[in-house]
């Protein structure tokens, strides 16, 4: 699977739904279509109005500023009143649902959505692809790892291996595409090779210092224009 591939990997699968209107779309993300719709990247901060629970996805009526509209989501656990934030979407017109048996005039798939968050904060992993750098922050290198601007630097001789780092976290994206999105900084690197982001199932707190192990990912594209020189995936995090 290409990395262009996994960019779309957010928005639910549409193959059934633009084929014929009449269906939910199956739960296997990996039939994904860019079909019949136009895929958007806008974050939004709504307020749940109405529920209504069909077989693999949660419709919701929401209100955005006193805008009234529909979007429908991966079931969800979710109650009116309660606030939720995305900002992948795909808008279909005269969508119907077998199993409402309900044909909605406009409607917006999402599949990043959460609660209780604002969407400028966590709705995307590519929102910052790195912050600024903290001067403040000065951490000694691992004696068996590297520093920050030494993955940068080497990433050709140590692509796909597992290295260790040790850094200060300065932002976290939470459960976005079944992971966390971990950005630190050691104090070594600049113009853009001072940040390194970091994907975990650990959550470490912003400005916990942290050692992390993960396999050295090379010139991620994630689509849209977001673009990784290098990360590290799937890491082991100690919190010191």
């Amino acid at each position: 699977m290409s990395n262009r591939t996994l960019s779309f990997l957010l928005i639910p699968t549409l193959a059934l739904m633009i084929a014929c209107g009449e269906k939910e779309p199956p739960e296997d993300k990996n039939q994904v279509m860019n079909q019949g719709g136009n895929i958007s990247q806008q974050f939004r901060d709504v307020t749940v109005e109405e529920k209504l629970d069909a077989s693999n996805y949660t419709y919701l009526k929401v209100n955005e500023n006193g805008n009234l509209f529909w979007i429908a989501v991966p079931r969800m656990d979710v109650k009116p009143g309660e606030k939720i934030s995305f900002s992948k979407f795909m808008e279909m017109k005269n969508f119907k649902s077998e199993t409402l048996d309900r044909t909605f005039e406009s409607i917006l798939f999402v599949d990043d959505a959460g609660k209780g968050k604002s969407g400028k904060d966590v709705a995307s992993p590519h929102a910052n692809i790195s912050t600024g750098k903290d001067v403040s922050i000065k951490v000694e290198p691992l004696k068996d790892g590297y520093s920050v601007e030494q993955i940068y630097s080497k990433k050709s001789s140590i692509i796909n291996k597992v290295v260790k780092v040790k850094g200060v976290v300065v932002k976290v994206n939470k459960d976005i595409m079944g992971t966390n999105w971990i950005h630190i900084q050691d104090g070594t690197g600049k113009d853009g090779t001072h940040d390194l982001l970091v994907t975990s199932e650990t959550v470490p707190e912003v400005g916990k210092t942290i050692i992390a192990e993960g396999k050295v990912i090379s010139d991620k594209d994630f689509g849209a224009g977001y673009f990784y020189s290098v990360l590290l995936e799937n890491s082991k995090i100690i919190i010191e």
